[in-house]
């Protein structure tokens, strides 16, 4: 028998790899189904799919000029089964249209974090542009001093900077 690119046949399986199936047919012909050709759903272990010895319908999809077949289980099933289905996405969510996301928080500063400064004077105070820039490196200091005080706990250093 002579095969014909596009046409189903029968044939044997007689060998499987971690990249494809090895299919025999009548006339001593082998062709190979890759693994992204065994099944219309993600593939990881083709024994899960085929066994050896098994009698399977397949597809020709190429014949190199060295006489290699290439060959398809899932092309050779109805059409109506070659499509991929979906599979579950993170945490096991099934197919379908997703809910709604709920709107996210506003984020709010945290107590003491750099950057949480007024930079825009309040309207109700009055003051002087000196004493705007006294209160602001008043604040400035204070604030570095603090995180100096914790990076030098985190590194083995005492409170009067002397190393441990």
């Amino acid at each position: 028998m002579r095969l014909e690119v596009g046409e189903i046949y029968e044939g044997k399986v007689t060998g499987i790899t971690k990249f494809g199936a090895f299919v025999s047919f009548e006339e001593g012909q082998t062709g190979m189904v890759h693994i992204s050709e065994i099944a219309p759903t993600f593939v990881n272990e083709i024994r899960d799919f085929v066994s050896e010895g098994q009698t399977v319908k397949v597809k020709v999809l190429n014949i190199s000029e060295e006489g290699k077949i290439s060959l398809s289980m899932k092309r050779a099933l109805p059409p109506e089964e070659q499509h991929k289905p979906r599979r579950p996405g993170p945490g096991g969510r099934k197919p379908g249209p997703r809910p709604p996301r709920a709107p996210r928080p506003e984020p709010q500063p945290g107590p003491g974090r750099p950057g949480d400064f007024e930079w825009q004077g309040r309207r109700n105070d009055s003051g002087s542009l000196e004493d705007m820039i006294s209160r602001f490196k008043q604040t400035s200091d204070e604030k570095m001093s603090d995180l100096k005080r914790g990076n030098e706990s985190r590194r083995g250093y005492s409170r009067r900077g002397q190393k441990q």
